[in-house]
């Protein structure tokens, strides 16, 4: 007597990986995910690697867990892979404080970001 199965929300031919509560703004982190979007796995995976960002990192883990999901979950085939859509939520933003002069207080904002990668098989071109 479990619940209906749900149907699934990508297609046949797409796979995804999120990535919640990342350290880092999401204007920040919108940066690397414009570096890879559109493009093939492969050089979305190199461009990652040799990236200076902090943050390139743990978008390349998420990129990996994507195209590992399309393999194993879904049979695609990974060297026809396409990052079709990169995408950055806003999550929680921790408030802190900090003294200023003459008794008065600053306040610091640690914000948290979600990141959405699906990758898409695509046709070779033969």
């Amino acid at each position: 007597m479990g619940k209906p199965k749900r149907e699934r929300a990508l297609k046949d031919t797409e796979a995804r990986a999120i990535t919640r509560m990342i350290r880092v703004s999401p204007r920040k982190l919108n940066l690397v995910a414009q570096l890879i979007r559109g493009k093939k796995a492969s050089a979305a995976l190199a461009d990652l690697t040799f990236s200076n960002k902090r943050i390139a990192l743990d978008v390349k883990k998420t990129l990996e867990s994507a195209i590992a999901n399309a393999e194993n979950n879904h049979d695609l085939d990974v060297d026809s892979l396409v990052v079709a859509e990169a995408f950055v939520g806003k999550a929680l933003v921790m408030k802190r404080w900090t003294p200023r002069a003459r008794g008065r207080v600053g306040r610091i904002e640690k914000p948290f970001s979600h990141l959405t990668i699906v990758v898409r098989e695509t046709e070779e071109a033969a």
